[in-house]
C-alpha cells in the first residue's frame, strides 16, 4: 500500500514537472499560473501547495529536476566500456553530451540556460531532495575522487565550467553567434581544460586527473 501511494505522489508530482515546463516554454514564466499549471496536469489546485510553495519554488525544483535527469542521463551513456580514460576526459564527454542534447532540443536549452543560477544550484545542494534529483554533484565528485583530483575549491570550478558551456551553447545554438557550436567545440574544450588545470593539483606523479 505504501509502495503505491509513494507511486501515486510522484506521478503528480512530474505531471506538475511536465505540464509547467511545457508552459513555461510555450508562454513564458510570468504568463503562466498555477491555475494553468494544474489544469494542464489533469489536478485539483490543492494538490499543487502538496509538492510546492508557490510558482517560484516549482520553477527552481524544475530547474534542479530537468538538470539532475540529464546528468542521470549522461552517467548511463558514459558509464558503458570505452569512456573515462581519465577526469578531463569524463568532463569532456559530459560537455560533448550536454551539447548535443541541446542541438536536439532547443527549448531544453533556453530553458535551462534562462533559469538556471548558482544560487538554485547551491540551494538544491543544502536541501534533504532525492538523490535522483542532483546525482550532477554526485556524479562529479565521483569522478573526481575515482581519478585522484585535487581540488580545493570543487564547487567553484564546477560553478565556472557550468557557466561557461551554459552560455557558449545559448549563444552558438540558438542564435548561431559568433559561430556554429561544432564549430566552437574545440575551444570550448581547451577552456574547459585550462580551467581544470587551474583548479586542481599535481598528483606524487606529477600527472594531475589521471588514474592510477
Amino acid at each position: 500500500m505504501g509502495k503505491k501511494v509513494e507511486e501515486n505522489k510522484l506521478q503528480k508530482k512530474n505531471a506538475l514537472f511536465q505540464s509547467s515546463f511545457d508552459l513555461f516554454v510555450n508562454h513564458g514564466f510570468s504568463k503562466t499560473t498555477i491555475a494553468d499549471i494544474v489544469k494542464k496536469a489533469g489536478l485539483a489546485k490543492g494538490t499543487f501547495y502538496l509538492y510546492f510553495k508557490d510558482k517560484y519554488d516549482l520553477r527552481d525544483k524544475l530547474i534542479t529536476h530537468i538538470t539532475g535527469q540529464l546528468f542521470e542521463d549522461a552517467h548511463r551513456e558514459l558509464s558503458k566500456p570505452g569512456h573515462h580514460s581519465d577526469f578531463e576526459t569524463a568532463v569532456l564527454e559530459v560537455c560533448d553530451y550536454f551539447i548535443l542534447r541541446f542541438e536536439k532540443d532547443p527549448r531544453l536549452l533556453g530553458f535551462i540556460a534562462k533559469n538556471l543560477s548558482w544560487g538554485i544550484f547551491r540551494s538544491a545542494l543544502d536541501k534533504d531532495v532525492s538523490d535522483k534529483d542532483i546525482p550532477f554533484y554526485r556524479y562529479y565528485m565521483d569522478q573526481m575522487e575515482r581519478f585522484s583530483v585535487r581540488c580545493d575549491q570543487p564547487e567553484l570550478m564546477l560553478f565556472t565550467i557550468i557557466e561557461l558551456i551554459s552560455s557558449a551553447c545559448y549563444s552558438c545554438i540558438l542564435y548561431h553567434q559568433p559561430v556554429s557550436i561544432q564549430e566552437y567545440k574545440p575551444y570550448l574544450h581547451r577552456s574547459i581544460s585550462a580551467i581544470l588545470k587551474a583548479y586542481t593539483e599535481q598528483d606524487p606523479a606529477g600527472e594531475s586527473g589521471k588514474a592510477e
